[in-house]
């Protein structure tokens, strides 16, 4: 996309922490940099770890906040959809910006979390999209200032570069000051596990209720994985495929089947 055009481009901004969630304030700031038509739609609550999930059971509602600003009461895969399908109809949007994210989405976290979702569900409409995570440490004030300083011009290389249409970006800015980033590396998705566990209540009648306690696993070092580049001091950026095909099973699989 050339600067002209990405100047002139309608951006939908959407996230999984909720309408009132700082992370989306800075990826405004970084929309806004990048275009002046700038459209939001975000959860009414947060959505974290909803995943690619779309609500088929029960109603949306959506509430207008602003101009070009609303919050639907439904997971970020639903506020794409709302966005493109009705609400920006009579022009739809040419980028999805999703984020920016409390915490990184990497490695395995990709396919829990609501702010790949938003990125992915923009890729299947047909449309560039992006997914902005910022890293951070528990009991540490969120460095937001490194998304806000790096997040434009990062999406506007990328978008300059271009992708497939099934591919879509992920993006992670480390937990340094905007000053100290090293710079940007292009990874790969990383591989750690689930490493939290699950906490049983007992709540005033006696019944049972649990909570389950997220943590990130132990992860496989890789010099190219996403992990090493954000606990490097580096921004990662990752492109995801939405093929989930595993080409070398399948022909092995095919190779298989045609002997029997």
């Amino acid at each position: 996309m050339t600067p002209d055009k990405l100047s002139k481009a309608r951006i939908l901004v959407t996230n999984d922490d909720g309408i009132h969630a700082p992370g989306l304030d800075a990826l405004i700031e970084i929309a806004r940099q990048l275009s002046s038509d700038v459209w939001v739609v975000a959860p009414e609550f947060n959505q974290s770890g909803a995943g690619h999930s779309l609500s088929i059971s029960r109603p949306l509602r959506a509430r207008q906040v602003s101009e070009a600003k609303f919050a639907i009461e439904g997971t970020p895969t639903d506020c794409v959809l709302m966005a493109v399908k009705h609400l920006m109809r009579d022009r739809k949007p040419d980028i999805v910006l999703s984020g920016v994210n409390r915490g990184t989405n990497m490695a395995d976290d990709v396919t829990y979390s609501g702010t790949i979702a938003g990125a992915m569900e923009g890729c299947l409409l047909g449309l560039p999209s992006i997914a902005f995570s910022q890293a951070y440490t528990h009991g540490h004030p969120l460095k937001w200032g490194t998304a806000t300083a790096h997040g434009a011009e990062v999406a506007r290389q990328v978008l300059a570069l271009g992708w497939p249409r099934n591919v879509f970006i992920n993006i992670n800015f480390p937990d340094v000051v905007a000053a100290s980033v090293k710079g940007v590396k292009i990874t790969r998705q990383g591989v750690r596990g689930f490493g939290g566990h699950i906490v049983e209540r007992e709540d005033p009648r006696g019944g049972a209720y649990y909570w389950i306690a997220y943590a990130p696993g132990e992860h496989e070092h890789d010099d190219d994985g996403d992990i090493s580049a954000v606990r490097g001091g580096y921004i990662s950026v990752t492109p995801l495929h939405l093929d989930l095909t595993h080409e070398a099973t399948r022909r092995k699989l095919a190779a298989g089947f045609d002997k029997g």
